[in-house]
């Protein structure tokens, strides 16, 4: 955590000085805004606080909700997702707080008495270090309190104005504030009385039966697999020996059971099998109560017993594969004619079940993607037509999700006689744990998306993937780090240099290229406006195949060392060399001859450069920085 830059700070770090929207901040839902988010889910609240990083523009955020979510209906974070809480700032905090997911456990019918279960495997969560983030379990709603908390914290003090639920919306591109929407209040002074808010845009993130979907005339489409499940959050006394284990319980009798061991050593989750339910069904499963619930859960763990002592939360659901045709409110035939005004995200677009745990990490990288781009183009970064891509993404990873899901929820819905083997099951959870860890998404060559023709010099940094971080060593104090987790959520480029073999301040591929970044005219960093910090757009950092021991930091190229603040203080933070038990080279499959990863604000890999390639690098940003002024800029870099 870098800080002082702007002068002594004696209390918490965390909290930076208002600026912009957050000077003055109305408590009061104002009459017009740039950003209207409509729900405080995971997926609107991470939006949100993007955005809360972007001083100039207004954004605010309503839920029907009277207060903040008490419990929380989501609870399994997947690495992905620790990742991106570290941009955040709050990866460790939960992390501490959370139950971690080391290994699953697998039972089964014993072959000798099928009236009993016995265990049969227990393979590990991550045997492949796919991450070095681990698999949490924690409530939806301290998610939700670490998001607010970064909103409060952030210059634009953003907070959720609850109270206000989502009635309509009317588009009229003609005017300043194109989006009027309609909001009822739920709760406080005025209940019962409408409100009109104007919107440059609006992003729903209001669930499953999302009003704001409604609105812009999307429709779920897809099937449901008629099976139903019950589930409760509880706490109990029992002699099963794995209730502070995940697994994956299939009984000789008929039905399984998905456990979940939650947060603060007590509390567990179970999915319930309730069985097949028909057209004639009619929705009465629904009406299925705890306590049967818990005798069927009994049934199934058969030898032991489970004595449920509180339930603090339990529902009953049938498993439903939904998405819809559109993530924005722009026509198919007028794709490329007009830009979006309004968005949905997460539950909003796309349902599915619940025991792959991947509705809130989904979501959440849904809100992500959309809050950066909305961030620049109301900045003026970037033109338009980037929103654009924010449904073109995200809506081929939430078909990804549902196919994955299909096939996961029909697996724990079979009877044990009826598996092909007797560990397919358990050799599905093994083979594919990259895709529910969050890793398989790999976004499409587009405007903001390279092709691959020069991928074989970053083996290890695939284009359209997330940055997969490595170990470094930080020249200017010699401390190991990660270098992706420098990068925090502030809607920054990254652009990482690795150095060829020359040393610093050598004549080098790396010189080069620095003094073309800090002085040519069409070299990215030129956009960035006058009176901002050199680096306020990207983050440039270099990356030195030397041992931090032989890297003068004093040769450095000075774009490696940016002034910053206002007393022009010089940042050393962005020089790195190699960890001598990892090094990035070889753990990455870079080129000793150097090569430039260029890294989205949203953690993915955009695209890979030689070092040489200036021309490369100058086209792939021109279409992103359009709409933005383009001024020559030396002093933070002389």
């Amino acid at each position: 955590m870098q800080f002082h830059h702007h002068g002594y700070v004696s209390g918490d770090p965390r909290v930076h000085p208002a600026a912009g929207a957050g000077i003055d901040r109305p408590e009061d839902l104002p009459d017009e805004v740039d950003v209207l988010i409509i729900g405080t889910g995971p997926a609107g609240m991470i939006t949100a606080a993007q955005l809360s990083q972007f001083p100039g523009i207004t954004t605010r955020i309503v839920e029907r909700r009277p207060a903040r979510l008490a419990i929380g209906q989501a609870d399994g974070i997947q690495a992905r997702s620790v990742e991106t809480f570290q941009a955040f700032g709050f990866a460790q905090r939960i992390t501490d707080e959370a139950y971690r997911i080391v290994e699953m456990a697998f039972w089964k019918p014993d072959p000798e008495d099928s009236t009993r279960i016995i265990r049969t495997a227990r393979p590990e969560d991550d045997p492949a270090g796919i991450s070095e983030f681990p698999h949490l379990i924690v409530n939806q709603a301290r998610v939700l309190d670490y998001f607010a908390e970064f909103m409060r914290n952030a210059p634009t003090r953003l907070e959720p104005d609850y109270g206000f639920e989502f009635v309509g919306l009317d588009v009229d591109d003609d005017r300043e504030y194109p989006v009027e929407v309609t909001l009822l209040r739920t709760a406080g002074a005025g209940e019962g009385s409408t409100r009109r808010v104007r919107a440059k845009y609006v992003v729903g993130s209001d669930g499953a039966r999302s009003r704001v979907r409604a609105a812009i005339g999307c429709t779920l489409a897809g099937d449901r697999a008629n099976h139903a499940w019950g589930v409760m959050d509880a706490v109990a006394v029992t002699d099963f020996p794995d209730i502070r284990r995940k697994c994956a319980i299939q009984s000789g009798e008929g039905g399984s059971i998905l456990l979940i061991p939650r947060e603060g050593g007590h509390l567990f989750r179970m999915y319930v099998d309730l069985g097949e339910t028909g057209p004639e069904d009619d929705g009465a499963v629904r009406r299925t109560t705890i306590d049967q619930i818990i005798g069927k859960a009994n049934a199934i763990l058969s030898p032991y017993t489970l004595d449920v002592r509180d339930v603090p939360w339990h529902s009953v659901y049938e498993v439903g594969h939904r998405l819809t045709d559109r993530f924005d409110d722009v026509l198919p035939e007028d794709r490329g004619r007009r830009t979006p005004r309004v968005f949905i995200t997460g539950d909003a677009c796309h349902t599915h079940s619940a025991k792959a745990g991947q509705g809130m990490n989904v979501s959440m990288q849904d809100g992500f993607n959309i809050g950066w781009k909305l961030g620049h183009v109301l900045e003026g970064r970037s033109p338009e037509e980037l929103l654009a891509t924010y449904s073109a993404e995200r809506q081929v990873v939430a078909q990804n999700l549902i196919d994955f899901d299909k096939q996961w929820s029909t697996l724990m819905a079979k009877r044990p006689e009826d598996f092909a083997s007797p560990s397919e099951l358990e050799d599905f959870y093994v083979r594919t744990a990259e895709f529910p860890a969050g890793f398989m998404t790999q976004y499409q060559p587009s405007l903001l998306v390279a092709g691959d023709q020069h991928q074989r010099l970053a083996e290890g940094f695939p284009i359209g993937k997330r940055f997969k971080s490595a170990p470094v060593v930080r020249v200017c104090d010699g401390v190991p780090t990660h270098l992706g987790h420098h990068a925090t959520a502030d809607g920054r480029w990254r652009i990482y240099v690795f150095a060829d073999p020359a040393e610093a301040g050598a004549a080098s591929g790396v010189s080069a290229l620095a003094d073309w970044l800090g002085s040519a005219a069409d070299s990215p960093l030129a956009a960035t406006p006058e009176g901002l910090d050199g680096d306020a757009w990207f983050d440039v950092k270099v990356v030195y195949q030397q041992a931090h021991t032989q890297v003068d930091i004093g040769r450095v190229p000075v774009m490696f060392k940016p002034s910053v603040g206002p007393f022009g203080l010089t940042d050393y933070e962005k020089v790195y060399a190699t960890d001598p038990g990892a090094d990035i080279f070889e753990e990455r499959g870079l080129h000793r001859g150097g090569v430039v990863v260029v890294v989205r604000p949203d953690q993915y890999v955009a695209n890979v450069l030689p070092l040489a390639d200036t021309g490369g690098l100058a086209a792939f940003f021109a279409p992103l920085l359009a709409a933005a002024p383009r001024v020559q800029r030396g002093r933070a870099f002389a």
